[in-house]
């Protein structure tokens, strides 16, 4: 197992693309009875711009997270404002910390045949966080498990943060527009809103335009919140 673990962390660091990344990760993870995950960046001071690299979850799952309000009632997010380190479903149970919004959260997941989950989550400075989530129909994890999936979400994560900028993410983050984003990579690089406007064959004012409904969706009131957001959250790269 250690060998297989170690060739599939080498294979997913060398992923040419986030598919190709992520087919490595499902088939690595599956040797652990694991088949949900989710990989992206959390940002709990405003959970509207966190954004997704990848996410294997069924189509019914998805729409039910985010169209019922579930993200906001999430025991893994809310377990991060006090654990940094990677922890399961199990321990929170086991510690008793599930509201009861936590604990009908899980019991959703269980009724989709996921009974047991570990969250890796990174931490990125200030109430913002790498993370890696991953569910499956078992019973808790051993330690030594624990380890490997942990070593394995970590590559996964760092790769797929390496490669979303150039290959897209699991849906448009925030709602931002392929222009919108266009826009905000270059005004990271320095353009003004002509600068803009002439890269992409657009008046200034409609550049501006652009990068004002990018603010809108990223909550910032400036340029420059836009860019730091925007580059915490791997939509620009630095």
């Amino acid at each position: 197992m250690v060998c297989e673990i170690a060739d599939a962390v080498s294979a997913i660091s060398a992923a040419p693309d986030s598919k190709a990344c992520s087919r490595l990760f499902v088939k690595a993870i599956a040797a652990f009875t694991i088949n949900m995950f989710a990989c992206g960046e959390v940002d709990l001071a405003a959970l509207e711009r966190s954004v997704f690299f990848a996410i294997a979850w069924p189509e019914a799952f998805r729409k039910l997270y985010f169209d019922s309000g579930l993200m906001r009632r999430d025991p893994i997010l809310a377990a991060l404002r006090q654990r940094h380190a990677p922890f399961t479903w199990s321990d929170l149970r086991r510690e008793g910390r599930l509201t009861i919004a936590g604990s009908k959260a899980l019991q959703v997941a269980a009724e989709h045949g996921w009974t047991e989950g570990l969250a890796v989550p990174i931490p990125r400075g200030d109430q913002r966080f790498g993370l890696v989530t991953l569910a499956g129909p078992r019973r808790a994890l051993e330690a030594d498990e624990r380890s490997r999936l942990t070593m394995l979400a970590y590559c996964f994560y760092q790769r797929m943060r390496n490669l979303v900028p150039k290959h897209g993410f699991a849906f448009p983050p925030l709602g931002l527009t392929k222009r919108e984003i266009d826009v905000l990579r270059l005004i990271a690089r320095g353009a003004t809103d002509r600068g803009v406007a002439r890269k992409l064959g657009i008046s200034p004012s409609t550049a501006h335009e652009h990068l004002e409904n990018a603010k809108r969706k990223l909550n910032v009131s400036t340029r420059a919140e836009a860019i730091a957001i925007a580059v915490s959250l791997a939509i620009v790269v630095p």
